[in-house]
């Protein structure tokens, strides 16, 4: 169903559309993990902080990831067949801040900051010290809002091993407390 056809079928009082400022807060309440999506093409180079990524499909595998629309990572995967998506951990708050930052560096220096490695099947750059990784070519990019949806069949995929997940929640990074943690406190 499009927004129209929700529009159409609403037969209730005409309401204020909510700001968007309301909606970043309200959102705001849904932790969600901390990506780097990278991509690299024809000697271009990209990367870009990004927490609006999810598994879509387990056959095929699919996952999607949404780019700010025109940003330069958008633009770069629009033009190329495929990305890259790093999961970063708890220790990695100055590599999501790094990949968020507007006056960072263009192409590989970027990456060369943080640590990189090409990724084996398709040589995009993948984050150093990742908790996971995954590889993939462009299935479909959609544009909605300000927003492109990169679906990603998934190529490649991996583990760096054990650690905790870096957290985004009511617009600051967080860290998961360990179980352990957690026992000793209460």
């Amino acid at each position: 169903m499009t927004s129209q056809s929700i529009h159409a079928h609403h037969h209730g009082p005409t309401r204020e559309v909510p700001s968007a400022r309301k909606f970043r807060d309200v959102v705001g309440q849904f932790a969600t993990g901390v990506t780097v999506v990278t991509v690299a093409s024809e000697g271009q180079v990209r990367g870009m902080t990004a927490n609006a990524f999810t598994a879509v499909s387990l056959d095929p595998l699919v996952v999607l990831v949404c780019l700010r629309l025109g940003c330069a990572t958008d633009e770069l995967v629009s033009s190329t067949d495929h990305f890259a998506v790093s999961i970063l951990s708890s220790e990695q708050q100055s590599v999501a801040a790094w990949f968020a930052n507007p006056s960072r560096p263009s192409g590989r220096q970027q990456l060369d900051t943080v640590g990189w490695r090409p990724g084996r099947a398709t040589g995009t750059p993948l984050v150093d010290h990742a908790l996971a990784w995954l590889e993939c070519a462009v299935q479909e990019r959609v544009v909605v809002g300000d927003h492109a949806v990169v679906y990603g069949r998934v190529l490649d995929l991996g583990c760096s091993g054990s650690g905790a997940p870096l957290v985004f929640h009511q617009g600051k990074f967080e860290t998961l407390a360990d179980e352990r943690e957690q026992l000793a406190a209460s």
